[in-house]
Order: C-alpha cells, then structure tokens, then sequence
C-alpha cells in the first residue's frame, strides 16, 4: 500500500495500525488514543465542512496542550483547510499586547474562524471585541449531529499548516507549510534519529511552536506514545517534569539550551540518584545557541542517573523547513569547536584556537543537512559560496522547505528566495561537511567598526551574581548612539542596582574588549519572552525604547 500522501490520511493509517496507542497530556490529566482522536477530528472535520470551509483556507488553533488542539488540527487538514496553531499570551500582564499582536496574525493570514479550546472561556471573552473572527468552540464541532456529509479530496501539494512564529515582534508572517513539506520533514526526523517503535515521545513546548508541533506529530504518526506537558508546568518545577519523564521511561524529547539549563538549575546533584534517564535515547538541542557550558555541566550532571553523552543531540531547525536542517550522526558526543572570537565576528573566519586562548569561543557543530535538504553557506553581501572555515549566510532547500509566507507585507519576504534556495537569515560556517551556526544576521551589533553577536555580549554576564535567573538581553542601543545596550533583570535596586550595572561593564569589557556598553536594569519578568520562556531581543530593544534607562530599574519598596 502505497504511504498517504497528506497529513490527515496519515493519522487515519495511524489509527487503524495502532488504534489502542495513546496520547497523554499531563497536565490537563486527560488521555486518548489514536482511534479516538482520529474519529473526533473527522467529526470536526465534517462541522467545517457543513460551515463552509474553503478549500486551503488559513483556519486559526488557539488551543492548550491538550487533546482538542490535536483534533482541531486533524479535522481542519481533514477539511481541506491550513490548520494556523496561533501563540497563547504568557501571562495575565500581556493580554491587552495579545490582542494587538493576535489580531495582527488574523489580518496577515485572512482568517475567517479560530477554532478554540472549551478552556479559554475567559481568554475568548476578552479577544471578542479586539479580533474581528469567528471563533468557535471545539465542544460544538464535535456533539453537533451531522447527517452523512462527504470530506475533499486533498492534495499532497495543497497547504496544510501556517507556522506563525512565536517570537515575532513585526509584521506578522507566517510559514506556508503543505503537506508535501510536512511529510518530508516528518520523514527527515524519522529517518535522522532512527525513530522505532521502541520509542516513546515527551514534549513540554507548546505545540504551536515548531518544535512542539513537529516533535510531537513524529511520535504520534509514527504510532509510539506521546506524552505532552504544558510549558506552565515545566517552567514551574523542572525537576518534577523530569521525574514524570523518566518514570514514563520516556526515549526522545526536545528542547532549547535554556530548558536543559533550568534542569540544571532546579535538580542538585543530591538529588540525581533518584533519576533513573537510561532509557533517554535522543536530548534534541536546537531552536538558540547551544551552549559548551551548560551541556558540559548537564553531561557531568546527569550521568550518574544514567544519561550518556550520545543522547545529548545538538541540531538546527527552522519552522520553514519543518523543523529538520542539520542533524549530527547517531551515537555521537557534543562536537564544539573552539575559534577566535574576534576573528569569527570582524573577518568572519573561524579561526581554530586551544579552549584555553584569550578570546575562545565555543560554536557547536550541528551535523551534515537531512535527508532531501540542501545547505550552502554563501557570502551576504556578494551571494558567492564560500570555502570550509568562512562565515556566510546560511541558504537551504529541498523537499521539506517553504515556498512562502502569509504576511500582510508580501514586500518584506521578497527577497529571502533566490534561485529556488531559501535565505535563513542565520550566520554559520562548514567544516569537512559539519555545519557550525554562529548566530542570527540581525543580533550582529556593530559598534565603532568592530562587530559583536549579541549572544557573546550576553554569555560574558549571564553567570554574573544579581541577574535574575540569568536574565538579560543585548541590542543595539535604540538611541542611535555607538553602544550596546544590555538589558538585565535584578531585583537589586538603589545602589546594588548600579553596582550590579559596573559589574556588568567590566564583566563585557573582560571578556570582549568592550567598554561601549549602556546598561539597563529591570525587575524580573520584565523583558518579553515567548510562551517557551525564550527571550525576544528585538521586542526587548521596543522596551528601551519606550522606558528611559534611569526610569526602568528596580523601584525601592514603598514604606
């Protein structure tokens, strides 16, 4: 039987081979299995159908990690729509920004409906008045009675998922994804890890995120169990998650460093006997920098519990190649290579150098691209490949990567595909075929002639005593003015906050060689981040921009 050609036919394949085979969602205490979500989402798919769903019609998910996001996704694909899974706010202070931004994504996609979660009661009273869409119940797709009402015929070229990203700050865009696209890098996953049916899938990350959405479909259309928390719950109690995970004698989850970090944070070394991670197969590593020092410190950490060092798994991704880019060989250890700073950032050479060498910096290398994915690292400003060794922007393509995007500013994408290859927008280098990622083309600050990635700026001060969970962000100062622009949270103030901020300056200037540093002290929770708890630079940089810096630090409490 030849393998369906959509994501929906491939979710009813699913069902029928492992219809007993369950989804968990953790925090929500709710389960079900493939033969019930597969029954639902065609319920779902028929009320859609009957509501006049447009074939490749953009339809929002605003839902939880929980079982009806799955089965409002299902049953939109089922009824010939693009399922949009749209961000949740990240907390109650956010919600008048979360409107904006949501009515925002509704324009640039042309939504007409969002399907939306029965538990949102409260959250769809408030977006009522501020986003101009129909926004239905899932509860009402699924007891409606329906008499015999026949599903379209769907394609594996016609769109299936608008991938909006989570961290946007500007004009909305979202990923065109068909399930042409989807299935390839479903594919990719698959074949990259050596996914079996042995394994068993855990994800925390909301699964409108790429690398919740993707990891935990891999698990599902692959047939295994898939176990789902909330990002709340993570966030929260770290240490609880990773007992839940290896109780459930879980194989693959995926993460950003921040989270392996917030492990490390949350778990001493007292408390790692009580772990048992032999059955940890495959640690993804991907979606922001890897970091030597935290890897390092989780290897060291959580091998007595029996973590090996394989399943430590550094990659690169990117919603507009569903998920999969760069994946290292199975088996083996982090690979990181140690360069010169300054060269990597003004000549845009990695220059190998000893660990111990004044200005070393560690880049992680990420594997060799996927299968059916093509990578090159061409020049940005002359769009010349360049040799092993020299930075240049990362450009890709094949069989799981966009052709496009939904976005109300068609103007602002226009020139990201050239000659059929799509531009990342991300800085790396090869090296004998490994590919080694060193930042983002917009967090390259230039001060005074001499260039800096932001992500160095912050790694000199994040250990630094005073900064609240490590907390800060760099930009260039909004100002205008010939300085980078630190923002950091404390909940110091008075004169421990302009002490922490001189720590901070000589911090930088030990380490990089810059003085021209402007610190900006705030209290905790103060600079943006996405729901996965990811910080958002360029909204960040809107922050300066709106408080003046003697203005935004902490306040002495009040007598």
């Amino acid at each position: 039987m030849d393998s369906p050609d959509t994501l929906h036919e491939r979710m009813a394949a699913t069902a029928h081979a492992f219809p007993e085979q369950t989804a968990t969602f953790w925090s929500v205490s709710e389960t079900v299995t493939y033969a019930d979500l597969h029954e639902r989402s065609q319920l779902a798919a028929a009320a859609l159908v009957r509501r006049g769903l447009r074939r490749g019609e953009p339809v929002g998910i605003l839902c939880p990690n929980a079982p009806e996001f799955l089965i409002g996704l299902f049953g939109v694909l089922a009824a010939g729509g693009a399922a949009a899974p749209l961000p949740l706010p990240t907390g109650a202070r956010q919600l008048a920004e979360y409107a904006t931004r949501l009515a925002a994504i509704v324009a640039a996609a042309g939504m007409r409906t969002v399907v939306v979660s029965p538990r949102f009661v409260d959250l769809v009273g408030m977006l009522g008045a501020a986003v101009e869409v129909e926004l239905v119940d899932i509860d009402t797709l699924l007891v409606a009675e329906h008499p015999e009402t026949p599903l379209p015929v769907v394609g594996s070229g016609d769109q299936a998922i608008v991938q909006f990203t989570s961290g946007s700050t500007a004009t909305p865009k979202g990923v065109r994804l068909t399930h042409a696209n989807v299935l390839g890098g479903l594919g990719a996953i698959r074949s990259g890890i050596a996914l079996d049916l042995s394994d068993r899938g855990g994800f925390w990350l909301p699964l409108f995120h790429d690398m919740g959405l993707f990891g935990t479909l891999s698990a599902i259309l692959r047939g295994i169990p898939a176990h789902i928390w909330s990002p709340l719950a993570f966030v929260k109690d770290p240490q609880r998650w990773l007992t839940e995970f290896a109780r459930a004698e879980i194989t693959i989850t995926a993460m950003p460093n921040f989270g392996y970090e917030a492990l490390l944070a949350a778990i001493p070394p007292a408390d790692v006997a009580a772990l048992d991670l032999r059955h940890w197969r495959i640690a993804f590593n991907g979606a922001e920098p890897i970091s030597h020092a935290v890897v390092t410190a989780f290897l060291d950490r959580f091998a007595p519990a029996g973590f090996a060092a394989s399943t430590m798994f550094g990659v690169y991704g990117m919603a507009e190649a569903t998920l999969a880019v760069a994946f290292p060989p199975l088996g083996r250890a982090p690979l990181f290579e140690w360069v010169d700073r300054r060269q990597l950032s003004n000549d845009a050479h990695a220059q190998p150098v000893h660990a111990d060498a004044p200005g070393a910096r560690a880049v992680a290398g990420v594997g060799a691209p996927v299968r059916e994915l093509s990578l090159r690292i061409l020049d940005p400003d002359t769009g010349l490949e360049v040799s092993d060794g020299l930075v240049g922007e990362i450009v890709i393509r094949g069989t799981s990567v966009t052709d496009g995007y939904l976005t109300a500013d068609p103007a602002s994408v226009a020139d990201l595909f050239v000659d059929g290859w799509l531009r990342t927008g991300d800085l790396g280098y090869l090296r004998a075929g490994e590919l080694f990622v060193t930042g983002r083309r917009k967090d390259m600050i230039t001060v005074r002639g001499e260039n800096f990635y932001a992500q160095d700026v912050e790694a000199a001060v994040r250990g630094l005593h005073g900064i609240h969970k490590g907390r800060c962000t760099a930009a260039m100062d909004p100002d205008g003015a010939e300085v980078i622009a630190l923002i950091a949270e404390t909940e110091a103030t008075g004169a421990a906050a302009d002490e922490l901020a001189a720590r901070i300056k000589r911090a930088v200037l030990s380490a990089l060689g810059l003085a021209a540093i402007e610190v900006y002290p705030v209290a905790p929770r103060t600079i943006p981040h996405t729901s996965s708890g990811k910080l958002r630079r360029l909204a960040a940089r809107e922050l300066i921009q709106r408080l003046d810096h003697r203005d935004v630090g902490p306040r002495e409490p009040a007598a």
